[in-house]
């Protein structure tokens, strides 16, 4: 997200979202723990447009393979079918699949970008862990992260770490979870 706290910008511009080797090995680090992506619709399109790509298998081969064979979910109600490979659509309540996921005991589930969906689940009590990667940019104009939340979200800070690029992420535990 920017210094400003957009997850993205206008017309879904990620551009200024500039992320080098180190946060690509973190993120490959992240995918190898093996776990299921969820996305809402529109996130969902920006991934699966980019990471299938012949540009991301170059730039990033490492990290296109880890995010191109990764299980992912897919929430939406106007998408009829998925493209991306290993991916489920999920066409009815959110928050009802992930609680059913969640008392499965099965894999960590990780939300990328996906505004709406996060925040339904913030509503909901559902995230264990909230890491927000900080890029040293502000833009003009965007999405808040937490722009649709309607209860109070109250975290506390667990660990930090800083990139070479100026970026930091910040790993932060939901406030009423005592570890």
């Amino acid at each position: 997200m920017t210094l400003n706290g957009f997850y993205k910008g206008i017309k879904n511009d990620i551009s200024w979202h500039q992320h080098g080797d180190e946060e690509a090995v973190f993120s490959e680090e992240n995918l190898k723990r093996g776990g299921i992506l969820l996305f809402g619709r529109v996130t969902y399109e920006l991934m699966a447009g980019y990471w299938s790509t012949e540009a991301a298998k170059q730039g990033f081969r490492n990290l296109a393979n880890e995010m191109n064979n990764a299980e992912k979910i897919v929430f939406s109600r106007t998408l009829t079918a998925t493209n991306w490979e290993n991916t489920r659509l999920v066409r009815h309540e959110a928050v009802d699949e992930i609680h059913r996921l969640k008392a499965s005991g099965g894999k960590n589930m990780t939300i990328l970008g996906s505004g709406s969906l996060a925040s339904q689940c913030v509503d909901a009590g559902l995230i264990d862990e909230y890491q927000l990667m900080i890029d040293p940019v502000a833009i003009g104009e965007g999405i808040p992260v937490f722009c649709d939340v309607k209860n109070k979200l109250e975290l506390r800070l667990v660990d930090c770490r800083t990139f070479k690029s100026g970026a930091v992420l910040l790993t932060y535990h939901p406030a009423q979870l005592h570890y």
